[in-house]
């Protein structure tokens, strides 16, 4: 089991007007090198447009797998997009973690910060819009590569090149990845739902979805995440 990895990347950005009459984002990150302050609700010079659904203290980071981009290059989509590191709006990249390496529950050392994986992303149409590719939140939820946020537990500073360090592993028997999985899976069933609705250490909106679905017959409709208003995703570009 690997238990560090190193900070490759470490990206930010502040909303931007990205197509006239429409809502700013931030998606667009940039790089930086120096030593970034991280309170509970994320790097202080990083911002969000949409606070509704992104950052705050349980989407504080998100950290998205280097390796993911190779797989997503070599589908071959219709867009002009490049597929890089930091090209999805991650605020951390790494090598060597992936979503089957890290569990739901993990609390690591970040530079001098001390975080813990809650979900996985969910990713939204806007993903759509910033790769050009009207299909690109559907194929990041299919392929089960979203990676992850953290919430912050101890404050600290982070820095490109520091190392992550897993220093409490509470729920080995549950991968990111099969709990990204069970997130995303229509026939998911009560027991195991319930079995996830009872990890406290997940972000609080997941186990809300895991105890409705525990509950029965619950199917969520992911079309306005996924698709957006009329209009906002790009119209070109189906999958090649």
């Amino acid at each position: 089991m690997q238990t560090t990895s190193k900070i490759s990347g470490l990206f930010v950005g502040k909303p931007q007007q990205r197509r006239a009459g429409k809502p700013p984002s931030a998606i667009a990150k940039q790089q930086v090198s120096g030593p970034l302050e991280l309170l509970e609700d994320g790097f202080t010079i990083d911002e969000q447009a949409d606070k509704k659904v992104h950052g705050g203290a349980e989407k504080a980071v998100h950290h998205y797998p280097a390796e993911h981009y190779a797989f997503w290059r070599d589908q071959g989509f219709d867009t002009p997009f490049e597929f890089t590191p930091g090209a999805f709006g991650e605020n951390i990249s790494t090598r060597g973690w992936t979503e089957e390496l890290v569990c739901i529950g993990d609390i690591l050392e970040l530079g001098t910060a001390l975080v813990q994986i809650n979900q996985g992303r969910q990713p939204c149409w806007k993903l759509n819009m910033h790769t050009s590719f009207k299909m690109m939140a559907l194929e990041l939820q299919n392929s089960g590569r979203t990676g992850w946020y953290y919430r912050v537990l101890r404050p600290g500073v982070v820095e490109m090149g520091d190392d992550i360090r897993l220093v409490e592993r509470l729920h080995a028997n549950w991968p990111l990845a099969d709990v990204i999985a069970a997130r995303f899976d229509k026939n998911l069933s009560t027991e195991t739902a319930a079995e996830l609705a009872a990890i406290e250490a997940m972000a609080a909106g997941w186990r809300k979805y895991f105890t409705k679905k525990a509950g029965g017959a619950f199917v969520e409709d992911q079309t306005s995440r996924l698709v957006g208003p009329m209009g906002e995703n790009p119209p070109q570009n189906e999958r090649a």
